[in-house]
């Protein structure tokens, strides 16, 4: 493959566009960071204090006071909550990345017609500093996993595939709907409202295995059911992932990486028009 042939590939033009510009895109997360609580009193404090407060409520609610069961973990007084953070925690990673992504371009509409930088800068500042969120929060849950004396030891290395597959499919359906957004602005409403029936029909708040038996087939249709499942299972069961059930979600990730680098190189010179 010559040089003008590399060229051409959409994600290597991404790729070292973010890479001539990283220090332009990691100050960026900092500055976003710091930005957020620097008016506040106990500054960063509230980093810490926002996600702690998430986990204390799960736990004492739905772990303790409702305490709900599941099959073959009734004897384990906290198996809801380490099933229950496991699922909202990183759906979360995916619900604030996409919701900003789905809107970054239109946020930053003033910064793109007054500078000039590559545009993809701008996902992956959204990408960085929602990484940042969830590692403070994902802390915090291991530190709760440690003290009740459910740490989930070697296999926790499994994370790291599950949470790169979940990132380039965020990320690939957030940059072109984020691009589609520029143009035809329903778009973002639309995406706000499935995001929210689709946290409720994904398994993460109730366990699959309460719905009738016709109803688990359809819910097994949801792409990320298997990811949230995976995530479970490894911090409730301690449990390898069962990759094979990941082959949609990645075919799907494949699929909106490459539509999404498509659709955006092909349409970014138009942006400046629509902003």
């Amino acid at each position: 493959m010559n040089e003008n042939q590399v060229s051409r590939l959409p994600g290597l033009i991404m790729i070292r566009a973010l890479w001539a510009y990283r220090g332009f895109v990691m100050s960026s997360v900092a500055r976003e960071f710091s930005g957020r609580y620097r008016e506040s009193l106990l500054g960063t404090f509230w980093s810490v204090a926002n996600p702690l407060t998430m986990i204390v409520i799960y736990t004492v609610i739905f772990g303790q006071i409702m305490r709900p069961s599941l099959p073959g973990h009734e004897q384990t007084p906290f198996a809801f909550s380490i099933y229950l953070c496991a699922g909202v925690i990183t759906w979360g990673l995916f619900g604030e990345m996409l919701a900003r992504l789905n809107s970054v371009f239109l946020e930053n509409g003033n910064l793109i017609k007054k500078s000039n930088f590559p545009r993809i800068c701008l996902p992956a500042i959204v990408t960085l500093s929602a990484l940042v969120n969830f590692g403070i929060i994902f802390a915090l849950y291991l530190v709760f996993l440690a003290i009740i004396g459910h740490w989930p030891g070697w296999v926790l290395l499994a994370l790291v595939p599950l949470l790169a597959l979940q990132l380039l499919f965020t990320l690939g359906l957030g940059i072109f709907l984020g691009t589609l957004n520029v143009f035809f602005r329903d778009v973002g409403q639309f995406t706000g409202v499935v995001l929210q029936f689709w946290f409720w029909l994904t398994p993460i708040v109730y366990t699959i295995s309460i719905l009738p038996e016709g109803a688990r087939d359809a819910f097994a249709m949801n792409p990320l059911q298997p990811l949230m499942a995976a995530y479970q299972n490894l911090f409730l069961d301690h449990q390898l992932p069962d990759f094979s059930s990941l082959l949609p979600l990645a075919l799907l990730t494949l699929i909106f990486l490459g539509l999404g680098a498509t659709f955006f190189l092909s349409h970014v010179g138009e942006m400046v028009d629509e902003l």
